[in-house]
């Protein structure tokens, strides 16, 4: 093996990375610990912050097998490196699945098929697991010892496979692909308690350990960064200089920062601790492979233990498999629903009848109807007399459901976003510039032959000028304040980060289901069906004449119901269908269960008013047989939960006194009319249907189908749910109504005003999600809605997409009008006559087109406004491909089911307060989407707010550069209080007022740009430096020659009013050594003070994205009070202020003509900022990002609009003759089909995909004949 080999772990997993071996090198260690020496401990700083640099400059490669030290990098965009230190540890095998013992219970496989899958996995082993590992050795003394290698990366596991020849994590009984018969007769049995910890020793304990890290790491993890060592740096230097006062409040300012950011994390990780101690540790029952009960701690848990849930309920501690039994757990901690749901024991396919898909490989996700994942609540369980409710062990730790979830808030993707980026490129170019600076004062001082303390003090000085080190907690500021103002609008932030980022958002997907529309549905009708054809639609079923009727029956029967303390639970849609019956459910006590070998069915009964009445007893009938025959109710015998891939759930029934059982089905009506003979659906049921969808209804079918006789009650209890559904009869159709939420047309309304997308992600049917788009205003009524039924690969055929209208055109329209086009832009005063079209596309045809169709899937989210059926994974896909053709995207989902969805978004909000809700950036309090607006209006005042203060300290900087070179030039230097006054009273007073503008009432349709190398932005900061050059250079060369000019010595002063006895006496007592009293000292104070206030107002930007800066009354104020005092000290000298801040006396007329050199250089600054820059620069780059409807620009709204626009076109001519392309991926492709013939797609025509994909292109569209 080649020792420069580089593995891939976790391939094509989200967390896929590169290693590299290394061995630990002595001469190469020494080398370095010379270095730290030499470098005052600075080397050691620099290789904390590059972990390569750390391990190839102590290290030498080697083979990944020999390695004592791994090098990590991802592999995603952000090419992060991280090392790893490998360990060794003894054990009696290599694999947990080996078998130890002659009998057991568990399978003896040589060699275990080993994932690939990134999941989380493990924990470090205890202190205790290498004694363990010991006894187990000495217990079987005919097993060879085994050296493992290991390392923990992210809370994960990494073992040397020497089959594979890299690294590999265990992740649980997943690790075998264990069929589901195999589990219910290999794995049921349990382990011995030797197996259990030799597998301990792999797996290590189960528990999700979130450490809260003490205040001293976190304290030096957080010093450790380089802006704050650049500041310590700075303090020393000042320190050095006797400048104490602004090194003190830099010093106060950086402990005040610190202080914040150390509670706001501990808070998190304390909170994040909390929600996952909740199970952490419990005593749990498992059974031994000796059939014996034991009770341990859940700690102790590993794969292919058996564990008994008890029946009063728990929280479970791992992720578990049912095996015998039922239970009714709360799942809300994964999925945000608090709904009950019911969970049975995993098939057993027996061998006479199990084919090839019925004994698939047991899957937590195909079959998670059966599996009990770790950390929700079981709310009790039901069981067979003599059995109890067991459950295998699948996996444990950071392997569970719930340890992924809380590793992917513990090792979050970093925030990419151009501004942190551009940020740093800017310090760079200010470095680039201090650099300039230290040569120029060192080459100067040499030859002025200053001392050399001087020459070090000041040339370093000039670095820390330039790059303010109080840059970090200006730019925190803005972003403290928009998070304040978030929480007053009850949007609560646990990423701070964020909120810059959602001032770009251009584009937001909306859930369905309780974001915009209520949580709940109303039952808006039923229709019958009766001898194939439908009944006019009816209110409800709650009349005489139905009680007795195979409709009714299957709605109170066909659900998943349960009482819990004798309330009924479940899922919303059942809860409304059963109560719209009026029957009631009555399920059996555990006393009546022992009593009986077998589960005791629920039953359900109408109520007695609604029965006809009976005719009067006869003395001589029995009693007990009248009301035996005069009950009507009816027991839920078997249940096959509700499955999202089925789209039905179905039971099994029996009336009370019958011998056959009936079955029961409800679910998607194209569904359950497939599994009924043909004769008793009606003709018209498409037509029907297709009406209720329109209208936004949500559409449920029922059936019916009697069972033979020869069923019994236990043949039930094994049969296979595919022998039960089918040649059912149709009953109906259940009309439930899911209304919008009151303030979602008018968000949705405000968002397109904005040209924000807005996209519809949910669950639920397609032609319903059409109509809730339509209703909500997200598709316009005169829109056309294309949808894409894609196949996959079938019979030797490709893979291909047919094109449908959801509905007819009207005559006025026409397919071939519909396209899309970036050109409006140049035809303003047309308005635009061209029809827009929507992509809607169910999550079927998004993973075929994933697959088959990439570069197709592009240009469909570029219009796809809905998607149906979606799976959650497929959610945070769709996000993932949105971000691919580089939308900003924002996330709005109630928490169920969308945690991944929410996470992956540039900004996430949750409007559930669940614990789901962690994993989300932002959490609403008000349960309704007008908090997107809020949080975008907000985000957009934060990064503008950024914008300034970044634009106005790097102007700080500069000024102050290009004030102490100039003094430098004739050995003189701003004096110590003059650097306070400047630091303090001006950039710290005006940086923290001016961050306090709040965000625009109204959002527009135009976006911040998104970094700060754009031309605007770039184009303002030089300008304003060219003109705070030009007049310093002008005051400074000026000054020198004035007819009253000389070199300044107290005798010499200027003023003719001013004793030259006091000053020479003040003088005299302080020698002035740095020469920082004279002319041009003065002049250049008062011209760069006056600087400071001018560009601070030219760079508050106000409208549109933030309220105006007259509206922000600190900033004023502030701004006002500093114009006063420096132009009073100008006009007023005041004679202990001029001593403090080391200012000399000046004549008049000079005063006058500063304060004209001050006028014109404010006067340049605003006409500069505002006109040439707002007017016609700003303009030019939002007019070319403005991306409007899905990339078409919006025709101008007003005539102004209209004049602005053209003005743009004439300047883009002049300024850009070449046409730009576009620097976003989605207005590139955008103008690339508007030049495509043959998009959209036509109706009749199909896309096949190509085995080969030629020209770039992997599928060609034909027309259907």
């Amino acid at each position: 093996m080649e020792k420069e080999d580089v593995k891939v772990l976790n391939k094509g997993e989200e967390e896929e990375m590169e290693l590299q071996g290394y061995r630990l090198c002595r001469w190469r260690l020494a080398l370095v610990g010379i270095g730290v020496l030499c470098t005052g401990g600075f080397l050691l700083l620099l290789l904390y912050w590059m972990p390569e640099w750390c391990v190839k400059s102590t290290c030498n490669r080697t083979t990944a097998r020999d390695a004592d030290v791994v090098l990590l990098r991802s592999t995603d965009e952000f090419r992060r490196w991280f090392l790893a230190r490998v360990r060794v540890m003894l054990a009696p095998g290599s694999n947990p699945f080996h078998s130890l013992e002659t009998q057991t219970t568990s399978p003896s496989s040589p060699s275990c098929p080993f994932s690939s899958l990134s999941l989380a996995n493990g924990h470090t082993p205890n202190p205790s697991d290498g004694s363990h590992a010991q006894e187990l050795i000495k217990r079987y003394a005919d097993y060879q010892p085994t050296q493992i290698r290991y390392f923990t990366f992210h809370s994960t596991k990494y073992y040397w496979n020497d089959g594979l020849q890299n690294f590999d994590v265990f992740i649980g009984l997943d690790d075998l692909h264990v069929s589901c018969s195999n589990l219910h007769s290999e794995h049921s049995a349990g382990l011995t308690k030797n197996q259990q910890e030799y597998r301990r020793l792999f797996f290590g304990v189960n528990e999700i350990a979130v450490k809260v890290p003490s205040v001293f790491k976190l304290l030096i993890k957080e010093v450790l960064n380089p802006f704050y060592i650049f500041q310590l740096f700075s303090v020393i230097l000042w320190s050095a200089d006797e400048y104490y006062y602004y090194a003190v409040a830099i010093l106060f300012m950086s402990v005040i920062s610190i202080a914040t950011s150390l509670y706001t994390i501990k808070k998190q990780y304390i909170m994040l601790h909390d929600m996952v101690a909740t199970h952490s540790v419990v005593r749990v029952s498992v059974c031994r492979a000796s059939n014996e009960i034991e009770e341990i701690l859940s700690t102790d848990l590993v794969p292919g233990d058996v564990m008994v849930i008890p029946s009063n309920g728990t929280i479970m501690p791992c992720d578990a498999v049912l095996v015998s039994g039922t239970c009714i757990v709360n799942e809300s901690m994964l999925t945000g629903e608090s709904v009950p749901v019911t969970k049975t024991n995993l098939p057993n396919p027996l061998p006479g009848e199990s084919g090839e898909e019925d004994d698939s490989a047991y899957n937590t996700e195909d079959h998670k109807r059966h599996t009990l994942f770790c950390g929700t609540h079981v709310i009790q369980t039901r069981f067979y007399t003599g059995e109890l409710v067991k459950a295998v062990v699948v996996r444990t730790g950071f392997s569970t459901a719930k340890g992924q979830l809380v590793r992917s808030i513990l090792y979050p993707k970093p925030t990419d976003f151009k501004l942190y980026r551009d940020a740093y490129l800017f310090l760079l170019c200010l470095v680039a510039v201090a650099g300039i600076g230290f040569v120029y004062s060192i080459v100067l001082s040499i030859l002025k032959k200053e001392p050399a303390k001087t020459i070090i003090i000041e040339s370093l000085d000039i670095i820390t000028i330039t790059v303010p080190p109080a840059l970090p907690a200006a730019m925190t500021a803005g972003i403290v304040y928009a998070q304040r103002r978030l929480k007053h609008l009850g949007i609560f932030c646990i990423s701070p980060q964020r909120i810059n980022i959602c001032g770009q958002i251009n584009l937001v997907c909306f859930d369905k289901t309780g974001t915009l529309t209520e949580d709940g549905l109303d039952l808006w009708g039923v229709q019958r069906v009766e001898n194939g054809s439908f009944h006019l639609s009816e209110e409800n079923a709650y009349k005489e004449n139905l009680v007795k009727s195979q409709f009714v029956a299957c709605m109170a029967t066909c659900h998943s119901l349960t009482k819990i303390e004798g309330q009924l639970s479940g899922d919303p849609l059942d809860l409304k269908m059963f109560e719209a019956t009026g029957w009631i459910l009555e399920e059996a006590t555990e006393e009546e269960t022992s009593l009986h070998n077998r589960i005791m069915p629920t039953v359900v009964r109408p109520p007695k008013q609604l029965l006809p009445p009976e005719p009067a007893v006869s003395p001589e009938q029995d009693m007990e047989l009248y009301e035996l025959s005069s009950t009507y109710e009816i027991g839920i015998v078997r249940q096959f939960p509700f499955s999202s891939a089925l789209q039905r759930m179905c039971v099994v029934a029996r009336l009370l006194g019958e011998k056959r059982m009936d079955a029961y089905t409800k679910g998607a009506p194209e569904v359950v009319a497939s599994l009924c003979k043909k004769e008793t659906v009606p003709e018209n049921f498409a037509e029907i249907l297709e009406g209720y969808t329109k209208q936004g209804f949500r559409v449920i079918a029922l059936a019916h189908r009697r069972l033979e006789s020869k069923l019994t009650w236990h043949k039930v209890q094994n049969i296979n749910r595919d022998h039960i559904e089918g040649n059912m009869e149709f009953l109906g159709l259940i009309i439930m109504q899911n209304k919008l939420k009151a303030e979602t047309p008018a968000v949705l309304q405000e968002l397109h005003r904005a040209s924000i997308r807005t996209v519809m992600v949910t669950g639920d049917n397609m032609l319903t999600a059409i109509s809730v788009a339509r209703d909500c205003g997200m598709i316009p009524p005169k829109d056309t809605v294309i949808i894409a039924d894609a196949l996959p690969p079938h019979d030797g055929q490709a893979a291909k997409i047919t094109w449908r209208y959801a509905e007819k055109l009207s005559k006025t329209s026409c397919v071939e009008e519909v396209n899309i086009s970036l050109e409006e832009v140049c035809h303003v005063d047309e308005p635009k006559t061209q029809e827009l079209y929507h992509f809607a596309m169910n999550g079927k045809s998004f993973a075929v087109i994933s697959e088959h169709f990439p570069d197709m899937l592009q240009k469909l989210v570029l219009h796809g406004t809905v998607f149906a059926r979606m799976a959650p994974d497929q959610k945070t896909q769709l996000i993932e491909v949105l971000q691919g053709v580089d939308y900003f995207v924002g996330m709005c989902g109630d928490g169920a089911n969308d945690c991944g969805a929410l996470k992956r978004a540039h900004g996430g909000i949750s409007l559930s307060e669940l614990e789901a809700s962690v994993a989300s950036p932002f959490t609403s309090r008000t349960p309704n989407i007008s908090c997107v607006p809020s949080l975008i209006r907000e985000g957009r005042a934060a990064l503008i707010t950024s914008f300034c203060v970044f634009k106005f300290m790097a102007l700080y900087s500069i000024i102050q550069y290009i004030s102490v070179t100039l003094l430098y030039s004739i050995l003189s230097n701003l004096g110590d209080f003059q650097f306070l006054f400047i630091d303090i009273a001006i950039i710290l007073l005006i940086v923290f007022t001016m961050s306090l503008n709040p965000a625009w009432k109204e959002l527009v349709s135009r976006r911040p740009p998104s970094g700060l190398i754009s031309g605007p932005l770039l184009f303002s900061v030089l300008t304003q430096i060219l003109i705070c050059l030009g007049f310093q250079t002008i005051t400074f060369l000026w000054v020198r020659r004035q007819s009253w000019y000389t070199v300044w010595t107290p005798l010499t002063d200027a003023c003719i009013l001013s004793s030259h006895l006091n000053v020479s006496d003040h003088n005299n007592t302080e020698v002035d050594d740095h020469n920082i009293q004279n002319y041009e000292n003065t002049s250049l104070f008062y011209v760069s003070s006056f600087q400071y206030l001018v560009v601070a107002i030219v760079f508050s930007k106000g409208k549109p994205f933030r309220q105006p800066s007259y509206k922000n009354w600190p900033f004023v104020l502030s701004a006002l009070s500093l114009y006063v005092f420096l132009l009073f000290l100008l006009f007023h000298p005041v004679k202990s202020i001029d001593m403090f801040l080391e200012i000399v006396c000046v004549p008049f007329e000079w005063r006058v003509k500063l304060f004209l050199i001050i006028l014109v250089n404010a006067a340049a600054s605003v006409l500069v900022e505002t006109f040439i820059l707002d007017i016609v620069l700003w303009k030019l780059v939002f007019s070319r990002d403005k991306q409007g409807s899905f990339g078409v620009t919006p025709v101008a709204a007003t005539p102004q609009g209209a004049i602005d626009l053209r003005a743009y076109k004439c300047l883009s001519r002049l300024c850009c003759p070449s046409k730009m392309a576009p620097k976003a991926r989605y207005m590139h492709l955008a103008q690339e089909l508007s030049v495509d013939p043959d998009w959209p797609p036509k109706p009749t025509t199909t896309t096949e995909a190509k085995s080969l994909p030629e020209n770039g292109s992997s599928y060609q569209i034909m027309t259907n004949s």
